[in-house]
């Protein structure tokens, strides 16, 4: 390439002589210098759609790849692909470069084309990729279904010694988290209950509202979603890396369901210890009601247990068990689920992991709405 030490703008000119176009370039073409537009010519250009182009380096100076990337602009400016070029008026190197870059054929689909659709075709697209995850949850919540019936029966072949471990996970080591949120949302309950009650001098049905909230509501709720967060995640963590490193293809061509292997197991912790949290996240959190109650409203702690005792039966603690189960067996199918869709990256197991999370508390949040309806219809 040519070099001169004295440095001069950059200069082009395109005119048209006859049945051809004249483009005449001068100066010094740098790589970051400032450089004629090539939209600049496309009136000259457009004057005369198939016309050759005669190409000379007048007075060129030094020059790089910025050259070459501008005359190969106007080379291809118009219709109908390249126009033909002369390019025996410039320095040898810029005449093989640039034949080189038209020397293969611009592979077909290689420019990304302006594919948005229209909204409906865009609504109907989305419609069917719901149906078709929601046909592949339906699918995978059947072969649990079959597997967890297996177990039932004693037919499920799974690791004991990796259902305690799970056990553990999920009850014992999720006691620390669940007890703060409970007691927190206790307290927040109880305050803003204080807050209106002590207006009509009935401060003593704080118990009652932060017990039956609790016990019904909030207690079970909680912990689903805390434990979406924390194992939920975790579970689909785990099988996304299983599927990354094909432990599940191996554990498949060893004659072992994966089902019964590792989702069940899973599911099993899940639904032992989500009642037992739940019930524990009620006591906590009724404990955070009481010292509000006790602090603001001047309420002793025998009046707010009694009172507390007289507001939540045993059926409305009961309604709140079975919530928690179904929660659980929600948290663990949703995060085998994703787990068992993972891609075969660590960006997909981030994915698989947020996903799964996700789908835990919008199913947490629909079922609890259908509980709300199916209890109010039974009068419970």
């Amino acid at each position: 390439m040519t070099d001169n030490n004295n440095s001069h703008p950059a200069q082009c000119q395109c005119r048209p002589e006859g049945d051809t176009i004249l483009v005449t370039v001068g100066g010094d073409w740098r790589l970051g210098a400032v450089l004629p537009a090539p939209a600049g010519y496309a009136t000259v250009l457009a004057s005369q759609p198939g016309a050759r182009l005669v190409i000379r380096g007048d007075n060129l100076g030094g020059w790089d790849t910025a050259l070459i990337a501008f005359l190969a602009k106007l080379i291809e400016t118009g219709e109908g692909g390249p126009r033909e070029f002369d390019s025996t008026g410039l320095p040898k190197g810029a005449q093989g470069l640039l034949r080189l870059a038209f020397a293969v054929g611009e592979r077909a689909g290689a420019r990304k084309a302006d594919t948005r659709s229209g909204l409906l075709v865009r609504l109907g697209n989305w419609g069917l990729e719901a149906a078709d995850r929601m046909g592949d949850g339906l699918a995978f919540l059947g072969s649990a279904t079959l597997a967890f019936s297996r177990l039932l029966k004693g037919q499920a072949r799974y690791q004991k010694s990796e259902l305690m471990l799970l056990i553990q996970d999920t009850g014992a080591n999720a006691f620390g988290i669940v007890s703060l949120i409970s007691f927190l949302v206790g307290m927040i309950l109880a305050f803003v209950g204080a807050v209106q009650l002590a207006q009509f001098g009935a401060g003593i049905y704080v118990a009652n509202l932060v017990g039956l909230a609790m016990a019904r509501e909030m207690g079970p709720m909680m912990t689903a979603i805390i434990m979406a967060g924390r194992t939920g995640a975790a579970f689909a963590a785990q099988l996304g890396t299983m599927r990354v490193n094909e432990e599940i293809d191996a554990l498949s061509s060893m004659g072992l369901d994966p089902m019964e292997f590792l989702v069940v197991p899973r599911m099993v912790a899940l639904m032992v210890m989500m009642p037992l949290l739940a019930l524990y996240a009620d006591v906590l959190g009724m404990l955070g009601g009481m010292v509000v109650g006790v602090g603001m409203l001047d309420l002793s702690v025998f009046e707010y247990v009694e009172q507390t005792r007289r507001s939540v039966s045993l059926a409305q603690i009961n309604i709140g068990l079975v919530k928690a189960v179904i929660f659980g067996v929600l948290v663990a199918v949703a995060g085998c689920l994703r787990g068992m869709q993972c891609g075969n990256s660590s960006q997909a197991v981030g994915l698989a992991a947020t996903s799964a999370v996700v789908t835990s508390i919008v199913l947490i949040i629909v079922t609890d709405g259908l509980f709300a309806v199916i209890l109010n219809v039974l009068g419970l």
